[in-house]
């Protein structure tokens, strides 16, 4: 199967980034107004947090799912698999890694095709064939060359600086904190929060999207859309097995995750990712065109 470039997921991709951009200007805006005496300071601190959010996005999804990079002789057919489909993908091959976890999982991260890793669980590890964790390390490359980590990354950045707002806004009224005026304080709060909704909404539909798109292009790289289809049952099926206090651990890396992890109807209904049941239906489908050609 000839590997084609998504168009749609380019469109979307660029479409997102220039409405978070807008919002972008929008809520520094807001925030340099109201608080015009940490201006600098401010924008500062936020160039320099995206800085090192995007030079260090690898190192730090691998440390937040406490996972480390593995050598030839610890995994040696996790590094021949992950070679050999690298190769087919036409891509460097990534780094390695492998998180110590009991949840079925598998997330690639990093700023470029040239700097990504593909990390996988001892979980999925444990629960898949190897045909089954081969179309899994495909899926995640897809998103490696389809520059998906790259863009969520950039994308998340305004989500967590808003976030954080939230949470901590009163550690940005300064000397206002005590019998000072308050308001700057909660405006600051109420626009963050508008912010942090609109870009969770942008993302999500992104998100969706890359993963259909990644499905597909893992499919090009082995050939084999009914092994993808057969992981993503497997893994669905296994989660709920998994103790909840691990999937709470790691839920925060739901948008990379190849599977969310799942929490109530309202995980639900805010779902980075779109159903198992669309996903393994698209790959079917594109199992039988496959077929008839």
């Amino acid at each position: 199967m000839e590997w084609k470039t998504d168009w749609g997921l380019r469109a979307r991709m660029g479409f997102t980034m220039f409405l978070l951009f807008a919002l972008y200007l929008v809520f520094a805006v807001v925030i340099t107004t109201f608080f015009s005496g940490s201006a600098q300071l401010f924008l500062g601190l936020m160039v320099v947090f995206m800085g090192a959010q995007f030079l260090f996005s690898d190192k730090l999804a691998l440390y937040s799912m406490g996972a480390r990079e593995v050598s030839e002789d610890e995994y040696p057919q996790l590094h021949a698999t992950i070679g050999r489909l690298a190769q087919q993908a036409d891509l460097p091959k990534p780094k390695v890694a492998v998180a110590d976890s009991r949840v079925p999982n598998a997330f690639a991260t990093g700023r470029s095709q040239s700097n990504s890793a593909v990390c996988v669980t001892t979980g999925i590890m444990d629960t898949l064939s190897d045909e089954e964790l081969e179309g899994v390390i495909a899926h995640e490359l897809a998103h490696v060359k389809n520059r998906d980590v790259m863009v969520m990354t950039i994308a998340s950045f305004l989500s967590t600086i808003a976030f954080l707002i939230v949470r901590w806004g009163w550690l940005f009224a300064g000397g206002n904190r005590e019998g000072g005026n308050q308001a700057p304080v909660f405006v600051a709060i109420i626009a963050s929060l508008v912010v942090w909704i609109l870009s969770f909404l942008l993302i999500r539909a992104l998100s969706r999207y890359r993963e259909f798109a990644a499905d597909r292009g893992g499919a090009a790289i082995t050939g084999k859309p009914s092994a993808l289809a057969s992981a993503l049952l497997k893994i669905s099926g296994k989660m709920d097995s998994v103790p909840n206090d691990d999937l709470r651990e790691q839920s925060e890396m739901n948008a990379f995750f190849i599977i969310p992890i799942k929490a109530g109807t309202i995980g639900r209904l805010f779902s980075t990712h779109p159903s198992t049941e669309k996903r393994v239906d698209r790959l079917r489908e594109l199992e039988r065109e496959m077929e008839t050609q």
